[in-house]
């Protein structure tokens, strides 16, 4: 039998130690779980292949543009070895969100974007972690991602040991459900790499695929952002498609039926950061107040809020399409007619097409 080298021996068992204390230094600044991947993404970068070919991005050019970089982090990031990805529960304390969505005069904003935005949360907290394992190891090469680059970061976390990728394509854990962000730390330490997850758990189910609005997911582990409310609200540019518009419902920005009907988001946890939780009232407001937000008050009111992305012009037009799809009431009539003279066309275009729903003889040109 071979010797077994001892400066070899000393420094897997560095190597293992460090990869401990850097998911017990995770827990202790919020995160649920941390994990430890390798890069090798090759199935992964077939299925993005794909995706890509059958046009399921729609306006989303930055994912071709962005190349191999998504799928190969040391294209990325050279000289990266392993990647160490984090979940952070976020499931709020709010209104139940059926109810809202049952409700047809409020409107709903995905349970991800009722508190603060949480890509400057979730830099902090790893940018602390990275942080410290330099302190232990020794200056290296790292760098910290929250959203904020071509990262395939389900698979990631899928490959470190946090969950599988259910149906809908979120990343789903036994124990806590899918609500919860993730963010990376890319790395060229060669720290020991978790096992992935070993089997996923979605089974026959189809519950994500029979609820989703507009049927944006047309195959398990397949969707069409070009049909996804969350795409229509959030990414899209322009107008949204006009045989899609009923089919939003009262969805302003975002949609959650994906996740509110899967069965293992039963074990979710309310979340414990108070920058998750509802502000303004978004875990129920009501449709005419918000479409009669001026830029001002959108500024004021999405300040540290992911919704302010979208900017107003959008906000408005999302809302327009939320208000013609809710019950006709004179005030919400009397708020779609004065934004049929708002300077964008994009407002009026879609303020006319609520209105029209109300009051068929007054469709027409805007």
């Amino acid at each position: 039998m071979a010797e077994k080298n001892p400066a070899r021996a000393a420094d897997d068992t560095r190597w293992r130690e460090l990869a401990q204390n850097i998911k017990a230094w995770g827990r202790a600044l919020g995160f649920q779980q941390v994990g430890i991947a390798g890069i090798d993404l090759t199935a992964d970068e077939r299925h993005l292949q794909q995706w890509l070919a059958r046009g399921f991005h729609g306006e989303m050019h930055y994912m071709q543009r962005h190349g191999a970089k998504r799928s190969r982090p040391a294209t990325l990031r050279p000289g990266t070895l392993r990647v160490i990805t984090a979940r952070m529960d976020y499931w709020p304390p709010a209104r139940d969100a059926w109810a809202v969505l049952r409700a047809p005069a409020l409107a709903y904003v995905s349970r991800y974007a009722l508190g603060r935005d949480y890509h400057k949360l979730l830099r902090r907290r790893l940018q602390k972690l990275a942080d410290r394992v330099t302190e232990r190891a020794g200056e290296h090469g790292c760098r910290v991602f929250v959203d904020s680059a071509p990262v395939l970061e389900k698979a990631l976390a899928r490959n470190a040991g946090l969950g599988w990728i259910g149906k809908h394509s979120n990343l789903i854990n036994r124990d806590a459900g899918s609500w919860f962000f993730l963010g990376e730390i890319y790395t060229d330490l060669p720290l020991p790499a978790d096992p992935p997850q070993a089997a996923e758990h979605c089974g026959t189910c189809r519950a994500c695929l029979d609820v989703c609005p507009t049927q944006a997911i047309v195959a398990p582990y397949q969707v069409d952002a070009r049909r996804c409310i969350s795409y229509l609200t959030i990414e899209l540019r322009g107008p949204i498609p006009e045989p899609l518009r009923p089919l939003v419902g009262n969805r302003v920005f975002g949609c959650d039926d994906c996740q509110l009907i899967c069965p293992w988001n039963r074990f979710a946890k309310l979340s414990a950061e108070r920058d998750f939780h509802a502000r303004h009232g978004l875990d129920a407001p009501d449709l005419v107040s918000l479409f009669r937000w001026s830029e001002e008050e959108f500024e004021r009111n999405t300040a540290g809020s992911a919704i302010r992305r979208i900017g107003h012009e959008r906000w408005l037009r999302n809302v327009a399409v939320a208000l013609g799809n809710a019950p006709r009431t004179e005030a919400a009539v009397a708020a779609l007619k004065e934004k049929l003279s708002h300077p964008s066309a994009l407002v009026r275009e879609h303020a006319a097409w609520a209105l029209s729903r109300h009051e068929p003889s007054l469709t027409g040109p805007v």
